[in-house]
């Protein structure tokens, strides 16, 4: 499947999605959406989407989205690149040193009460 722009012409609302890539994946869907702020700055969203069977027979979907926005794009990239090769390596029998520098106040202003707003 080929990404593809949603762009008919019309107004954008805010944060608009203007394109979409959606993976198949086995079970699972991964949409990879680019929208717009309210400042038409780019953000991605990429949700991974699984379909459930419920007890009674119906059809649910679990989602989780992750938000992405441009100051981490390179850094989000480098991230999965360095994980992906890693398991592909491991898959391989090879073993890959890691020469990540862990800081141990990296992440001391996380405050992840505000995931909730």
């Amino acid at each position: 499947m080929e990404g593809y722009e949603k762009n008919d012409g019309m107004e954008m609302n805010d944060r608009d999605e203007i394109y979409s890539k959606p993976v198949r994946a086995g079970k699972r869907t991964y949409f990879f959406d680019v929208k717009a702020t309210r400042n038409n700055d780019y953000y991605l969203t990429i949700t991974e989407s699984k379909k459930k069977l419920e007890k009674d027979g119906s059809q649910n979907y679990e989602k989780h989205k992750i938000f992405l926005y441009k100051e981490d794009f390179d850094k989000f990239a480098e991230g999965l690149d360095n994980a992906v090769a890693y398991i592909k390596a491991a898959l391989n029998g090879e073993t890959m040193a890691v020469h990540e520098e862990i800081e141990t106040n990296k992440f001391d202003d996380i405050d992840f009460d505000d995931l909730s707003k």
